[in-house]
């Protein structure tokens, strides 16, 4: 019981019956912390992300869908599959994953530095440079792409070590 008693003596440090002004303290900065953090993180983008279509580059005006002819090679040429956001995939929403695999055929090889990849606006927008480090001979693999409301649309073409050449369009909506 004298235990209890003296627990409930105020002592001057104290603002409270139960918390010590340096413990008052801790806690209010530790809660301010908290709820700053929280704020920035459901702000913000993630750290990695990237912007692969700019505002003003949205805004330019549509381009035609460049033809590719292949002409009658005995040998297969690269395929090239969109994985990510998936063909049909209606509305998306930024930040988007995209993901993209290439295949070479017959022993040949792709050619990583041969991968470039158009933005179909006029005029066109070469984003090649801006994607470079997510190309590797296998694929393209962004996993937070920021991309503003609109349809986009895009053409990639590539080569294998034989120089047999392939490109394809493709394209998604993101939704405002």
């Amino acid at each position: 019981m004298a235990a209890c008693a003296e627990r409930r003596k105020v002592a001057p440090t104290e603002v409270s019956n139960t918390l010590p002004a340096r413990h008052w303290w801790h806690a209010a900065s530790v809660a301010g912390a908290v709820v700053c953090l929280a704020s920035v993180l459901a702000a913000a983008r993630p750290a990695f992300a990237l912007e692969l279509i700019t505002p003003a580059e949205a805004a330019l005006p549509p381009a035609p869908m460049p033809t590719f002819e292949v002409r009658g090679s005995p040998t297969r040429g690269p395929r090239i599959t969109v994985v990510s956001p998936p063909p049909g995939a209606g509305l998306v929403h930024s930040p988007i994953e995209l993901k993209l695999r290439y295949r070479a055929f017959g022993g040949a090889s792709i050619d990583a530095d041969t991968v470039v990849i158009t933005y179909l606006k006029k005029p066109a927008v070469d984003i090649t440079q801006r994607i470079k480090p997510f190309i590797t001979a296998s694929g393209i693999d962004v996993k937070d792409a920021v991309v503003p409301p609109g349809l986009h649309q895009f053409w990639i073409e590539l080569k294998d070590n034989d120089g047999r050449v392939s490109g394809t369009e493709f394209s998604f909506q993101v939704a405002k």
